[in-house]
């Protein structure tokens, strides 16, 4: 309301009755207007009304909610349910237009204005993570398709190259991203250090000579991963990249949260590092369906924005920027340190239990995220390896990934991995991961540990009885 509305609501009530409540929507409003002045995540959370009232406010400036409006196009935002309508507080135009993802529409200025902020608060949350990047956008795509916009991108001004180079991660949609693009994938498979899987630089440069810079596409590195693989070597492979010429896109999927993936990030900046995708709902606990693109370079970010075919739902940016409202800088500082505690515990904690059933922790002080146990004592029973797995997953344990030493071979694309799971051909011992990923609580930590003793334990015991019957 206006103020000659509040000046006529004085002639219902008394006049400090009204005072009291045009003061509270002014704190409202007065946190609007400092979010659009600085475009900065605000350092204290907003409770859930504040953020209602804004996104109201921007619903109120699309043309599909203007009161006469008179549509006659063939996409007017036009939404049959009001379920849906209320779900999506009544934004119906997505964001960007046929042209570019990040242009503004005529028709909807709020959706508009929720786009670009969010971008910038998108922008501001890489900073605060410790990545100093210059540009970000945010796409209705889970990382891997995100990865594949961004090598098409990179193939309109690099039309001869046909490879990518990837050191290996063994994560299907990685490799689809690659092929689906169109591109031939060249894996590099990595070297074992102690219990650590890490980069084979020597190998890069040897594909690098042998394929020649200018059909090479990109490097594709990886920051988060499965225990034992740690992140790759991005500053040595940047250099590598500077020197011959070559872009170097980085998969941060759910690196943002972890400071050792982000220092990795931002040092490999200094050398080479064009791009760097990460995924929304992994680092900032919002529904599946988003991710980040960023980079260091203005004018690539934007190219890659334009290469977006299509208008695009805006159901990522809202999800994104309802969350970075509700957290505050304050809120998403202190679940970082969280996640970090979190991470102590669950190694003493997985260590303790490790020993207590002849196992052991690995050693892979390199990956700040996931951690992994031996299962020597299941080395000759690879099905029991996998049952252990289905033990804990029917005990409400998600997110463990139990591998078997098998060899097994697996087709993937075209391309054949042998071990695929294990990030190596041969890892020589089957083991179990788990990972403390931000928005873990203590008592996941507790749960997990107390179901994985009863599991180990049990199966134990039916070793045990075996050996007696046979």
């Amino acid at each position: 309301m206006d103020s000659d509305c509040y000046n006529l609501c004085e002639k219902l009530v008394p006049k400090s009755y009204i005072q009291q409540g045009r003061n509270a929507k002014t704190v409202h409003q007065s946190k609007i207007k400092h979010l659009l002045e600085q475009r900065r995540i605000p350092e204290e959370g907003w409770d859930d009304h504040t953020i209602e009232l804004f996104l109201s406010e921007l619903a109120i400036m699309d043309s599909n909610n203007f009161p006469d409006n008179c549509g006659v196009g063939e996409r007017e935002a036009r939404i049959f349910s009001s379920l849906v309508s209320r779900r999506h507080f009544r934004l119906g135009h997505g964001i960007g237009r046929s042209g570019e993802i990040t242009a503004v529409q005529p028709k909807a200025a709020g959706s508009s204005v929720l786009m670009t902020l969010t971008n910038s608060l998108a922008l501001h949350a890489i900073k605060l993570s410790g990545i100093q990047a210059s540009s970000c956008f945010v796409v209705p795509m889970a990382t891997g398709m995100s990865i594949a916009l961004s090598l098409l991108a990179l193939k309109q001004k690099r039309p001869n190259a046909k490879y990518v180079l990837w050191p290996r991660i063994d994560q299907k949609s990685c490799i689809k991203s690659i092929v689906t693009s169109g591109f031939e994938l060249v894996v590099i498979e990595n070297v074992r250090e102690g219990d650590e899987l890490k980069t084979n630089l020597e190998e890069i440069q040897k594909k690098v000579q042998e394929l020649g810079p200018m059909n090479i596409l990109c490097i594709l590195t990886t920051t988060s991963c499965f225990a034992p693989r740690i992140p790759d070597k991005l500053e040595e492979v940047g250099e590598i990249c500077k020197t011959q010429d070559i872009p170097h896109v980085v998969n941060n999927a759910y690196g943002l949260q972890c400071s050792k993936c982000t220092h990795l990030i931002q040092q490999a900046s200094r050398s080479r590092v064009d791009i760097f995708v990460q995924s929304t709902d992994k680092n900032f606990m919002v529904p599946v369906g988003g991710s980040i693109i960023a980079g260091f370079d203005d004018q690539l970010i934007r190219y890659i924005s334009k290469s977006y075919p299509g208008r695009a739902s805006s159901s990522p940016s809202t999800d994104l920027l309802i969350t970075l409202l509700s957290m505050g800088v304050q809120g998403y500082k202190d679940l970082l340190k969280e996640r970090k505690t979190n991470y102590k515990t669950l190694q003493t904690r997985l260590s303790e239990c490790a020993q207590k059933h002849g196992e052991r922790l690995l050693a892979t002080s390199h990956n700040g995220i996931s951690m992994g146990m031996s299962l020597s004592t299941f080395q000759c029973n690879e099905e029991s390896v996998t049952d252990l797995g289905s033990k804990l997953f029917t005990r409400l344990v998600s997110g463990t990934r139990v591998i078997p030493a098998d060899g097994k071979k697996s087709e993937i694309c075209g391309q054949t991995f042998t071990s695929f799971g294990a990030h190596c051909d041969d890892y020589g011992s089957p083991y179990l991961t788990a990972a403390a990923a931000i928005g873990m609580t203590s008592r996941d930590v507790d749960l997990f540990i107390t179901r994985l003793d009863k599991v180990l334990s049990k199966c134990a015991k039916a070793k045990q009885s075996s050996h007696v019957e046979s």
